[in-house]
C-alpha cells in the first residue's frame, strides 16, 4: 500500500511488526578489539558490526535510528560508514530515522533538508530541535509535500536535564499572539502554568492542524488514529505526565528514547504508544547487549568472540524488548477496556 507520508507508513508497519527501533548508535568504543583487528579502519569496523545487527534483529524491528554524532566522530570515513549504514536499512525496505537534531533557520535550514533528505545522507525520518522557534521547522516541512518525508520535534526528551527548559513554566502575558492563538481550549483557558514544552507541543500541533483535516476524515491502515507527517519526541523514563501528554497530541506519532540502558520503563512507553502511536527507542540494551552475557564477556576477554556471536545476542535482546513492549501494550489495553474503553 501507498502512504502519502513516511509517518503514515511507520505507523501502519507497526501494526504488523510492533513498536521496537533499534538504535545504531554505534561507538567504535563498543567494539571488541580483536574484530577492529580485522578490518581496515574503525569505521569499516563499525560497519560490519551495524550490518550484522541489522541482519540479526530485521525480524524484530520496525525500524531503526541513526545518531550521527558516533560517525561524525569517525571523520570522513565515519560519515561514509553512515551513509553506507543509511542505504542499508533503507534498501531492506526498512524505515530509517537520522537522529540529526537540527535546528537552525533560513537557507541553513533548507541546507540541512536537503542534506537529510535527499542526496548520500538520504533518511526517511529526521529528529528536530525547535529551540529557536518555529520557523526552524519550515524548509523541513517542504519535503512533506516534495517525498513525504517526517521529523520528530524534541519536545519531552528522555535525559535528566530536560527540567532544566522543558518544564520551565511561562507567563502566559509573554506568550506571542500567533503561538497563544494555536493553543488549544484545554491549555489556553487551564488555570495550571504553561510549561516550555507546553508551548512546543502546541505550537507543533497548529503546525501540523492543515495536514491532520485533511486526514481527519480518513482512518489510517488498521483503523488507527491519522497521524500528522511530523511527530514529537517524548520520553518514557519520566511517568508524570505521560498520559497527559499522550492525550493532548493524540494525533502525533511519537518517538520514544529512554527504553532499556537509560532505565526507561515499558509501561510508561504503553501509555506513550496510546492514541495514534509511536515508535520505541532500545540503543545499547540492544547493540551491547553482549556485554551483559557473562559466556561472550569471558569469550571477549580471551579475543575469541565473533561478530556472528555479537549479533545473536542482539538478536535475542531485540526479540525480548519487542515482547516485553508488546506485553506492556497488552496490558495497558486491558485495563483501559476494564475501566471504561480505551482511547
Amino acid at each position: 500500500m501507498e502512504y502519502a507520508y513516511e509517518m503514515q507508513r511507520l505507523q501502519a508497519l507497526c501494526k504488523e511488526k510492533g513498536h521496537l527501533c533499534v538504535g545504531l548508535d554505534t561507538d567504535v568504543s563498543y567494539v571488541p578489539q580483536e574484530i577492529l583487528r580485522l578490518y581496515d579502519s574503525p569505521a569499516a569496523a563499525v560497519e560490519a558490526y551495524n550490518a550484522a545487527i541489522i541482519e540479526s534483529t530485521a525480524p524484530y524491528a520496525v525500524c531503526y535510528k541513526v545518531q550521527i554524532a558516533y560517525y561524525e566522530a569517525m571523520g570522513i570515513p565515519g560519515m561514509e560508514c553512515y551513509a553506507k549504514t543509511l542505504k542499508a536499512v533503507r534498501s531492506a525496505g526498512i524505515p530509517v530515522i537520522a537522529d540529526i537534531k537540527r535546528g537552525d533557520i533560513a537557507d541553513t535550514a533548507s541546507a540541512y533538508a536537503r542534506a537529510h533528505f535527499s542526496g548520500d545522507f538520504e533518511a526517511d525520518i529526521i529528529t528536530l530541535n525547535p529551540y529557536m522557534g518555529f520557523d526552524t521547522l519550515s524548509p523541513f516541512m517542504e519535503w512533506i509535500e516534495k517525498k513525504g518525508k517526517g521529523a520528530f520535534v524534541l519536545l519531552r526528551t528522555s535525559n535528566p536535564g530536560m527540567n532544566d527548559i522543558e518544564r520551565l513554566s511561562l507567563d502566559k502575558g509573554f506568550i506571542p499572539k500567533k503561538l497563544a492563538e494555536a493553543f488549544s481550549p484545554e491549555v489556553k483557558d487551564s488555570s495550571k502554568p504553561v510549561h516550555v514544552l507546553d508551548a512546543v507541543g502546541q505550537g507543533l500541533y497548529g503546525l501540523m492542524q492543515p495536514y491532520l483535516d485533511k486526514l481527519h476524515s480518513e482512518k489510517s491502515a488498521g483503523g488507527t488514529v491519522p497521524c500528522a507527517p511530523f511527530g514529537a519526541v517524548v520520553g518514557c523514563t519520566d511517568a508524570t505526565d505521560a498520559r497527559v501528554i499522550r492525550d493532548r497530541y493524540r494525533n502525533l506519532f511519537f518517538l520514544i528514547p529512554g527504553y532499556g540502558a537509560q532505565g526507561g520503563a515499558a509501561d510508561i512507553a504503553a501509555t506513550l504508544l496510546d492514541g495514534a502511536g509511536g515508535v520505541v527507542n532500545s540503543s545499547r540494551a540492544i547493540i551491547c547487549s553482549w556485554k551483559k552475557d557473562s559466556s561472550l564477556t569471558i569469550k571477549a576477554n580471551s579475543g575469541t568472540l565473533t561478530l556472528g556471536e555479537i549479533a545473536e545476542s542482539a538478536g535475542r535482546a531485540a526479540f525480548s524488548a519487542k515482547a516485553e513492549l508488546a506485553s506492556a501494550v497488552k496490558n495497558l489495553s486491558m485495563h483501559m477496556n476494564g475501566c471504561g474503553g480505551i482511547k
